[in-house]
Parts: structure tokens; sequence; C-alpha cells
């Protein structure tokens, strides 16, 4: 009698002892996952519950996969907020112009000379607008790896050719003094398509902020692992604080603001390079020049 009498509390104590149990892992469980839900960081003292700390250690890391989550998804928001904001900054000039060269365009006093030019001027507007949209276009393309961009070793020459051909017209425009100085082809790996347009970047910059009558050259070097393509000037030139912020996108100098252009360019020019494991720099003195440097892997030749 007293054997079973026994046995029947020890039973009675397991069975409480496991309700104890399972009522503890619940509250050590509901607390840790009101600590998740509210953001509240668990600490080292929770992972200091013994036969508990693996679970305490998982919940944990679940916490810090969320957080992770949860960060990138603000960052993400705020890139998308920044983007739509400098989008609408960048479209809405044009558009205005456009709005208004349409008004006038509409009035019937306007002599045929003038439509001709307000015309023209409508049209340059609309150039513009599509060049903005077609660069915010491969931008994102870049970034989200959507274009399937592939580079291969081909000869550079060509590419850096193709570039000139399409601002030739500007640098005759403005009277420049262009060289190319002489180089052997080389194979570098690269994009030719992407990699033109580059070239073609830092080009028209270095038109656009060189004076009429202005020198600019290409000069390409080689070395052991990279080739080093410059493009170099004697234009305005950039400020020493203003060095890293002109890669940034849609960035400006306030020095510029009078001058076409988006703040597009080098940011887009960077991305290109950045697919192809690629660099560039810059050097520039202000009032007295900049040169670009664009260094490309080399191949076997």
């Amino acid at each position: 009698m007293w054997i079973t009498l026994i046995l029947a509390m020890l039973l009675c104590l397991s069975i409480g002892y496991t309700i104890y149990q399972k009522r503890k892992t619940y509250r050590l469980i509901d607390r840790l996952l009101d600590r998740v839900l509210s953001r509240e960081m668990i600490v080292a003292s929770d992972l200091e519950e013994g036969e508990y700390s693996a679970l305490v250690s998982k919940i944990k890391q679940i916490q810090e996969v969320l957080g992770n989550h949860a960060s990138s998804a603000e960052q993400e928001k705020e890139q998308v907020k920044s983007l739509v904001s400098n989008m609408s900054h960048q479209l809405k000039t044009p558009l205005a112009n456009i709005s208004l060269y349409a008004e006038i365009l509409g009035k019937e006093e306007i002599t045929p000379e003038q439509k001709t030019v307000f015309s023209e001027k409508m049209q340059r507007q609309v150039d513009k607008l599509s060049w903005i949209v077609e660069s915010l276009s491969k931008m994102v393309k870049l970034e989200q790896n959507i274009d399937g961009f592939e580079g291969k070793a081909i000869g550079i020459k060509q590419t850096i050719l193709d570039a000139v051909d399409t601002v030739y017209e500007k640098l005759e425009k403005k009277e420049i003094n262009f060289t190319l100085e002489p180089f052997e082809d080389r194979l570098l790996y690269h994009n030719r398509k992407w990699t033109a347009e580059v070239f073609v970047n830092l080009l028209e910059n270095a038109v656009k902020y060189t004076d009429r009558g202005g020198t600019i050259s290409i000069c390409v070097k080689s070395y052991d692992l990279y080739t080093e393509i410059q493009i170099a000037d004697n234009g305005r030139g950039i400020r020493q604080e203003e060095m890293t912020d002109i890669f940034k996108r849609f960035y400006r100098s306030p020095e510029v603001e009078n001058l076409e252009g988006s703040g597009i360019g080098l940011y887009l020019s960077n991305l290109i390079l950045g697919k192809e494991k690629g660099y560039m720099t810059v050097d520039s003195e202000y009032g007295k020049g900049s040169c670009f440097s664009v260094f490309l892997q080399n191949c076997k030749n």
C-alpha cells in the first residue's frame, strides 16, 4: 500500500513537473517572441537559460535576420523615394519648356520664322527628355542586372573609335583640338556597346566643360593587369571637395546648373565599369582641367 502511494505521489510530481516545464517553456517563448515583434534586442541574459539556450539562440538569429530584412527594405524604400524625387526634378524642366513652346506655337500671331525657332527649341527639349529617360532606363537595368550584361576579350581600339565618332561633330562645332595618341590595339575584358557609352559620357563632359578652342586628348597605357585609357582636357576642372560627389547619382555642381546635363553620366559609367571588373579615377585641378582614367582588365593578346 505504501509503495502504491509513493508511486502515485511520484507520478503526480512527474506530471506536475512536466506541466511546470511546459508553462516555463511557453512563457520563455512568449517573452522572446514579444521582443522580436516589438523589435527589442534579445540580450545576453536571455541566452543563459540552460537547456533552453539553443532555442533562445535560434530565436535571436531569427530576430537578426528579420532585422536585416527590415533594414534592407527601409533602405530600398528610401532609395526609391530618392530616385522618384530626382527623376521628377530632372524631367520637370524639359516638360515645362515643351509646354511653354507648344503654347507659343499655338498662337496665330507668330511669324513663320518664329515658328521655326520655337519648333527647333521644342525638338531640343524633346531630345533632352528622351536622353534622360533612356539614361534612367539603362541605369535601372544595370542596377537590377536586367540586361544580361556580358563582357568578353575584344580589342579596345574600335570601342574608343566608336565613342570618338559619336562625339566628333561636337568636337568640331566647338573647335576643340582633339588628339588620339597612337597605340597598339589590345584585348581587354569589356562589353563594346556599354564601354563605348562610358567613353562617350567622358568625352561629352570634356567638350561641355572645355572652352571653345580648348584641347582634349586620349592616351592609352598598358600595365601588367590593367590597361589605362586617359581622357584629359584643359577645361574648368573640378574642385577638390567635389571629387567624390561627381560620381553620385544625379549630382551636379552648383557651378554648372546652368549647363545642360542630368548628373547620370558618371554614375552610369561607374556601374558599367563595375560590371566589367574595371574602375575609374579622376585627377583634376580647378581652373586647369581634368583627366579621367578608365582601367580595364587585360586579356591574353
